[in-house]
């Protein structure tokens, strides 16, 4: 297994599979999130909105100047900065109220 994530394509391919999934349980606690209603599921909808404004204008910026300067692995820079903000939002969507 280690010889496959050394070659940059199967760890990138691995990490947006892991995103994929990472994002899905966002998604199911987003939802009963939103189930319960009230003034949280309104606060939590504008926040997934900017949230994911943010983070894909960060994420293009970030391929972007890899792109600009040669950096080869910008993609997986790119994907590791998702990633981190789909965990953060996991963790304080799964906090008790």
């Amino acid at each position: 297994m280690k010889s496959l994530l050394r070659n940059p394509w199967m760890r990138l391919s691995l990490d947006a599979m892991k995103l994929g999934v990472e994002s899905q349980s966002v998604v199911a606690l987003r939802l009963m999130k939103f189930a319960g209603g009230g003034p949280d599921a309104a606060v939590e909808a504008q926040l997934m909105v900017t949230e994911k404004i943010r983070a894909a204008v960060s994420a293009q910026a970030h391929l972007t100047s890899s792109a600009l300067t040669g950096q080869p692995d910008g993609a997986q820079q790119a994907m590791t900065m998702l990633r981190r903000h789909v965990r953060a939002n996991r963790r304080r969507l799964s906090r008790p109220d």
